[in-house]
């Protein structure tokens, strides 16, 4: 078993111990996500919620998650209101239900893309479809 490393520079520090291909994997995405619109860091969840409130349906954010086991959150406006749902981060990939990708962005763009033939549904909003 290899020893996890601790965070390389300039990641935050909540980020638990990763084995090194995971910190890869975590940095480079990270990297992608800063660069994007839509990923706010630490933001809480009201906060995102307050944000999302006056916006358009399916608007959408990414956000550092407040949930100690889980990385990021994604934040959706949705019919009834705006709703959070977490992306997990296993074995070296980034997960939203039955999609997986190595980068959180790469992950987003395949949810965006199967959610418009089959809309996912999710405890956590009720059973309302996302799309």
């Amino acid at each position: 078993s290899i020893l996890p490393s601790p965070a390389p520079p300039g990641l935050p520090d909540r980020f638990r111990m990763f084995r090194s291909c995971e910190w890869e994997v975590l940095e480079r995405s990270l990297n992608i996500l800063q660069a994007s619109d839509f990923y706010w860091g630490p933001l809480s969840v009201g906060e995102a919620h307050a944000k999302l409130q006056g916006e358009p349906v399916g608007t959408y954010l990414v956000r550092d998650s407040s949930q100690g086991n889980c990385l990021f959150s994604l934040s959706v406006r949705m019919p009834t209101g705006p709703v959070s749902l977490r992306i997990s981060f296993q074995e070296g990939y980034f997960r939203l239900k039955n999609w997986f990708s190595d980068c959180v962005v790469r992950l987003l763009e395949l949810v965006v893309a199967g959610t418009r033939n089959n809309p996912l549904h999710f405890d956590e909003m009720g059973g309302t479809p996302l799309v």
